[in-house]
């Protein structure tokens, strides 16, 4: 990640969180991009005239903004092509402010595209490569080879989701590291956070695991490739005893089932080693070809400047790939159907 982190107070602070609004001098609020549970983030023009992402959080939430921060302070200087790059932090009135890349949209907003209105899923071929750049960085971040407190770390990323892996292009970034947690060890405590709906059992018992976001990674592929979720929502105050019934995984094809079941192990260990070895194997189950270290049947027209999978059998293309041409246009069609959000619906499981 950028490595020119500044802590900067604004000289004109007094603003309102509305389309035209200046937060300090040189940025201008275009429109809002999401919105959680204390943080917001808008597109904004920047003093050189590009346009970046600030996310805006509430200095009420004292906890969740401090773990943020201390997240953040952690990671930024770490570098890899697959991670959100943030430039500054500033302070202000009400927030703590942090300047981001402006992505073109999520892997939410695709797959919300896909099936509300285009009404046809995503494609296995495009879902795996994206999802084979964020594994790569999260077994960057993973790896107990990062510093921290002095000693050597790796980091869970703790909320992997739709939503926090954000498209540039042909390429996928991580973001939002709120809740990554350092660990040295093959099980480090943690508080039961993030969204219920893609964490690992561990966390559940308050512990999580080298192999925590790889669960949550196998959720994101399920939700992504057949629109529902593989376990029923989860109460809302699970004790330390709540344990996950098996998966429903009858939504994905025979050769799937066996690869995500595994990254579904309610033991850690049993898992595989890595997230890339997760997402290969499901790319070698369907023929995806044009990834690194991935030995495939070649599949027609699977090329990433195209939002569709392969050509139907006759030849036709996904009305995907015709409607919303290359990746490259994704953010004007988000901001024209005006989807973007900052969490999924829930599918049926």
């Amino acid at each position: 990640m950028a490595s020119k982190s500044a802590y900067e107070k604004p000289t004109e602070p007094s603003f309102r969180l509305e389309a035209g609004s200046t937060p300090f001098p040189g940025y201008e609020l275009v429109r809002l991009c999401g919105r959680g549970g204390y943080a917001e983030v808008w597109e904004s023009t920047s003093p050189d005239g590009t346009r970046v992402a600030l996310k805006f959080m509430s200095t009420q939430q004292t906890t969740a903004t401090a773990r943020e921060l201390r997240a953040l302070r952690s990671l930024f200087s770490l570098d890899h092509p697959h991670l959100l790059k943030c430039s500054n932090v500033w302070c202000i009135p009400g927030y703590i402010v942090i300047g981001m890349e402006l992505a073109e949209a999520s892997l939410l907003d695709l797959f919300l595209i896909c099936t509300n209105d285009l009404h046809e899923p995503m494609g296995a071929s495009l879902i795996l490569r994206y999802l084979f750049q964020a594994a790569h960085a999260l077994d960057f971040l993973n790896a107990r080879r990062h510093t921290f407190d002095g000693r050597p770390v790796g980091f869970q990323h703790g909320d992997i989701k739709p939503n926090n892996i954000m498209i540039f292009g042909d390429t996928a970034k991580l973001a939002d590291y709120g809740l990554a947690t350092p660990t040295n060890g093959p099980s480090t405590p943690c508080h039961r956070h993030g969204t219920f709906d893609y964490l690992a059992p561990e966390v559940f018992r308050g512990t999580l695991s080298d192999s925590s976001d790889q669960f949550s990674l196998a959720i994101t592929f399920i939700v992504l490739r057949v629109g529902t979720f593989p376990y029923p929502a989860v109460i809302k105050n699970p004790g330390g005893s709540f344990v996950r019934e098996a998966p429903n995984l009858s939504g994905l094809t025979a050769a799937e089932q066996p690869i995500v079941a595994r990254a579904l192990s309610p033991s850690p260990q049993n898992r595989y080693p890595t997230c890339a070895e997760f997402i290969r194997a499901l790319a070698q189950a369907n023929y995806v070809v044009g990834m690194p270290e991935v030995a495939a049947i070649p599949v027609p027209n699977t090329s990433l400047s195209r939002l569709a999978g392969p050509v139907s059998g006759n030849g036709s293309q996904s009305k995907l790939a015709s409607s919303a041409g290359p990746v490259s246009r994704l953010s004007g069609l988000v901001s024209a159907l005006g989807i973007s959000r900052q969490a999924p619906p829930r599918p049926p499981c």
